[in-house]
Parts: C-alpha cells; structure tokens; sequence
C-alpha cells in the first residue's frame, strides 16, 4: 500500500499513543536480507534513523513472562534461511563473473552463481525424509533453502536444502547404524 509519508507517520504516530495507552512495552527488531552478507533491510528510502527505528519497533505485552519476551526477542531479530532458486529459466548468467549453473542466489544488481557467493561447497539434499533434514541441518554450519518457482501455484515451493558435505555423510552413517531394542 502507498500512501503520503506524513499519514504514514500520523499512522504510526495513533497506533504507538494506543500502545503506550495499553501498557504495551517497545521491543527494536531488526531485519536482515536473505543474502550471504546479511545486510541489515531498511524501511524508508531516506534510511533515517530515527524512522527506521520507529518503523522496526514490535510492541510486547508486559503480561508475559521475561523468558517469554527473550524467546520472542531472539525468534524476531534471528535472520532469515538463505535462500537459493533452482530458476525456471536455465538461460541466465551470474552478474558478476558470467557463469551460470542450476541453481542462483538474487541480489541487489542481479543473479549470481553459488560460487561467487560462496556457497559452491554445500551438497543439495531433495525434499522428501523430514527426519534427515532436521538432522543434517542441526549437523551443517551453514545451510540454504533450495526453492523454485511454481506457474501453476503462482508461489516459490521448497524443493530442498544445500548442507555440508560432511553433515550429509555424518547424519547418512548414524541413521545407518541398527539401533538395539
């Protein structure tokens, strides 16, 4: 939705009078890109800092518990899976060193390839085992979403995750092994 900045402000001005008018508590939350650097999401062209934080502020009720505001502080302000597409297209190049492949991260200036991200040494692992996900993602340093685009459903669906090489092996060998009952 667009609308003038200064009902934007006005806006948002009602709705922290109500807040504070209920006892609600300010909790800053920040926002991060789906990228490999991580970059902290503005909401405001200007990038103003006061507006910024006006913008990100979550308000908390101050019935819950203290554990329970760190849990949901923590849960707000953890940053997003990386997300890669295995694009519908195959005939695209990497904007930065004019590769391709079958799989790409976006950024800002356009497609780029896993290696020029850095995320080249992860294995892909389909869909499918919920349990060897869960496992092998809990094992991997670093992971990233796999996703495509589907025309049908006209939304991205999950087709599966990139892990370490070594979690895949490690967590492929204990679910191996015969338990004893």
């Amino acid at each position: 939705m667009q609308t003038n900045p200064r009902r934007v402000a006005k806006a948002m001005g009602l709705f922290r009078q109500w807040a504070a008018d209920n006892g609600l508590t300010a909790s800053e939350t920040h926002y991060f890109a789906r990228t490999v650097q991580r970059q902290v999401l503005c909401f405001s062209e200007s990038g103003d800092p006061t507006l910024e934080l006006f913008l990100r502020t979550h308000w908390v009720s101050p019935m819950l518990s203290e554990r329970k505001r760190e849990r949901l502080a923590a849960n707000t302000n953890r940053a997003p899976e990386l997300a890669v597409v295995q694009p519908i297209n195959t005939a695209w190049t990497c904007h930065r060193c004019g590769g391709t492949g079958d799989l790409l991260m976006m950024e800002n200036a356009g497609p780029a390839c896993l290696r020029c991200v850095g995320l080249e040494d992860l294995e892909f692992l389909p869909s499918g085992d919920a349990l060897l996900t869960r496992r092998i993602k809990a094992k991997s340093p670093r992971s990233a979403v796999v996703v495509r685009f589907s025309r049908a459903r006209r939304r991205y669906e999950r087709q599966g995750l990139l892990v370490a090489p070594q979690a895949l092996a490690d967590t492929a060998r204990d679910l191996a092994k015969p338990t004893h009952a």
